[in-house]
């Protein structure tokens, strides 16, 4: 193997082992969720309606970004992620800091778009085990989207007015 081969990107400071570990993690938790629900008696739903859909979708945008972008989850990103930017509407901007696991999860925290797998996946499971009370989480982060939108929309008829 060259050393060109040897290196996933030109800096070498891709995670590749953290990222793996990573997906273990999620797959792995994924599988004992599967057993145990399966054990305790959880059935799958038999369709998924899409209403529902739309719903967990919704949640699962709002949670991702609370988690990845909100100024007050900032204490759960901060021991592997270090402030890049302030945003609009409260957000802030995050990057990666560190090397190997540290720097994996990271990536992870900083990326709305890699953290709405975990996030859709736990609604999922929830819904499976308690499709009830997942709605309503999931109703709540849905108003708070729609109350997001609402804001920018206030905000942009307000620029608009004075020109």
């Amino acid at each position: 193997m060259t050393t060109d081969d040897a290196q996933y990107d030109e800096r070498g400071e891709v995670p590749l082992a953290g990222y793996a570990a990573l997906a273990s993690v999620f797959a792995t938790s994924v599988g004992t969720y599967a057993v145990v629900a399966r054990r305790r008696g959880v059935r799958l739903p038999q369709e998924l309606p899409p209403w529902d859909v739309a719903l967990l979708g919704t949640a699962t945008y709002k949670v991702s970004r609370l988690l990845t972008r909100d100024k007050i989850t900032s204490f759960l990103r901060a021991p592997f992620t270090r402030r890049a930017e302030e945003g609009e509407a409260g957000e802030v901007m995050d990057e990666p800091r560190g090397t190997g696991m540290r720097r994996a999860v990271g990536d992870l925290l900083a990326c709305p778009f890699c953290t709405s797998a975990w996030v859709a996946t736990a609604l999922m499971c929830s819904y499976a085990a308690s499709p009830r009370l997942t709605r309503l989480v999931g109703g709540g982060f849905g108003a708070l989207t729609v109350a997001d939108w609402l804001q920018y929309a206030w905000t942009w008829t307000q620029r608009t007015a004075d020109g």
